[in-house]
């Protein structure tokens, strides 16, 4: 009984410091969308699109409303976003977003995790080309067309669409546009009374390196290495 009880302590404990990361994460965009476009989100999408990234990971309204009120004032650090590129082991290639107010620290820290999870930093352009950026939108397939869908939504950039796995393991509708299209795909939803959700922008292989169990599970050490940083936002990889 009590080992269970450990391994469901365990469980827990990883969850919390998942939701803390996401929390945290979520904060950051918060901030920078603020400063970039102003508290208001009706005339801000990126903050809209917080909105609903918050929403998807259960974000409290109290954390939200606070962090609207952090970016506002003049204390508030200025994150820049910086794309780190490398290659863990086993050839997969690594993108990491990050959003920082101290790029010394945040390189250090991102080479390190590279060097001890067995992979290497490279240079800009090294690894990004292997990716195409693109806005992701996840639908409550509820009620939803997919053909209608489609035939609605190509006038407006979408590329792919299909089913897919949201933040709780639920069955959505994913539909993605290119990057440059993002806009125009958000607006075409809330048009149509649609709120997705989540919407991200996320960097998509173009091919994937496939690799058995044993090298999955190198890659994914790695991985958490990166996403445990407070500087990282998002790791995306090519790993089949």
């Amino acid at each position: 009984m009590g080992r269970i009880f450990e391994v469901r302590k365990s469980t827990m404990f990883a969850r919390w410091d998942r939701m803390a990361k996401q929390f945290t994460r979520i904060g950051k965009e918060i901030a920078i969308a603020v400063k970039a476009g102003g508290p208001d989100p009706a005339t801000n999408p990126a903050l809209r699109r917080c909105f609903q990234n918050a929403k998807a990971v259960n974000m409290p309204k109290d954390r939200v409303e606070a962090a609207i009120k952090r970016a506002q004032g003049k204390e508030m650090e200025n994150y820049d976003e910086i794309l780190y590129e490398g290659y863990a082991p086993h050839g997969v290639a690594i993108l990491v977003e990050t959003a920082t107010d101290n790029h010394v620290r945040t390189v250090a820290n991102v080479k390190s995790h590279f060097t001890k999870g067995g992979g290497a930093l490279g240079n800009s352009g090294s690894v990004s080309f292997q990716f195409k950026k693109m806005g992701v939108f996840k639908l409550n397939p509820t009620g939803l067309n997919p053909e209608e869908m489609e035939l609605e939504l190509i006038d407006y950039g979408l590329e792919e669409m299909g089913e897919g796995t949201g933040e709780n393991g639920e069955e959505v509708f994913v539909i993605r546009c290119a990057f440059t299209d993002f806009g125009n795909m958000q607006k075409a939803l809330e048009d149509k009374g649609i709120t997705p959700i989540s919407s991200e922008l996320e960097w998509i292989p173009a091919t994937t390196v496939p690799i058995n169990d044993e090298q999955a599970a190198d890659v994914s050490k790695l991985i958490e290495r990166l996403e445990q940083d407070d500087d990282v936002q998002k790791v995306f990889h090519n790993m089949g």
